[in-house]
């Protein structure tokens, strides 16, 4: 016999069905054939011909109600046995939970994409973490510059749950930044900074979580200043948007830098 998979999508769900319930069977038994993407009406009245030459089933995922409707009455027809495999456990859910279903085609694959974004943005934000990869920098969604403790790593990280490539570099007055900052797209770079006393109280905290003693030039103003002055201008060379992070928490910061983005996406799109 021979199993017509048929789905307004992919048609996964249908095919993955069918070959567990055809498992159970000798192999040579049954044979599956997919028909994915079925989403015009007109398309159905020809793969019902073409099941009812064979000793055959449609196990179908039809979100759809009118191409429901037109594949089990065309079936019917040509006698040929159908199976709804979605519809009795959106159905169920439905009467549950008290809400419609929203009827559109494909949205697992669309939840799937979504995730799996999800996870190659943070993977990125950990490679990329810090200037560890200058190559990641022309692949990032978003670029973000500043001196050391101004919170580059947690905002790359909360962007990377919005699905968002963030790489970080920090700005040291003895090393010079990668120039490829200096070719990437305003909406593209995001300078961050911060007022030199808050700062000097952050890397403070820093040092006794790291044990080291209070008197390091990492903590002391005149470095710090010197610091932030090298960062502005590298800033200004570049052009990128500039936060001031100070007494600010990642996710307003991370706000304000969507903003930024989305914006220079819809103006250059």
């Amino acid at each position: 016999m021979v199993i017509y998979a048929v789905s307004d999508s992919v048609g996964d769900t249908a095919e993955l069905v069918a070959r567990a319930a055809a498992s159970q069977f000798n192999q040579d038994a049954v044979e599956i054939r997919l028909v994915p993407y079925v989403n015009d009406p007109g398309e159905i009245p020809e793969i019902v011909e073409e099941a009812s030459v064979f000793n055959s089933l449609i196990a179908y995922t039809l979100v759809l109600p009118e191409l429901r409707g037109v594949l089990v009455r065309e079936a019917a027809k040509h006698g040929v046995p159908t199976l709804d495999i979605m519809t009795p456990m959106i159905d169920a859910i439905s009467a549950i939970i008290h809400r419609p279903p929203k009827l559109e085609p494909g949205l697992i694959r669309k939840t799937d994409e979504e995730y799996y974004r999800k996870v190659e943005a943070i993977e990125f934000a950990v490679k990329c973490d810090d200037g560890k990869d200058a190559r990641g920098i022309t692949r990032a969604d978003l670029v973000v510059i500043g001196v050391s403790r101004t919170s580059k790593s947690p905002l790359c990280m909360y962007l990377a749950q919005k699905r968002i490539m963030a790489a970080n570099v920090p700005l040291v007055p003895e090393v010079s930044p990668p120039e490829e900052i200096f070719r990437l797209p305003p909406h593209k770079l995001i300078g961050l900074s911060i007022q030199p006393q808050q700062l000097n109280e952050i890397r403070r905290e820093r040092l006794k979580t790291l044990g080291i003693t209070s008197g390091a030039d990492y903590i002391s103003m005149e470095r710090i200043h010197k610091e932030l002055e090298y960062a502005e201008g590298i800033m200004k060379k570049t052009g990128c948007t500039v936060i001031d992070v100070t007494n600010k928490a990642v996710e307003e910061t991370a706000s304000k830098v969507l903003e930024i983005y989305f914006r220079g996406e819809r103006s250059v799109g």
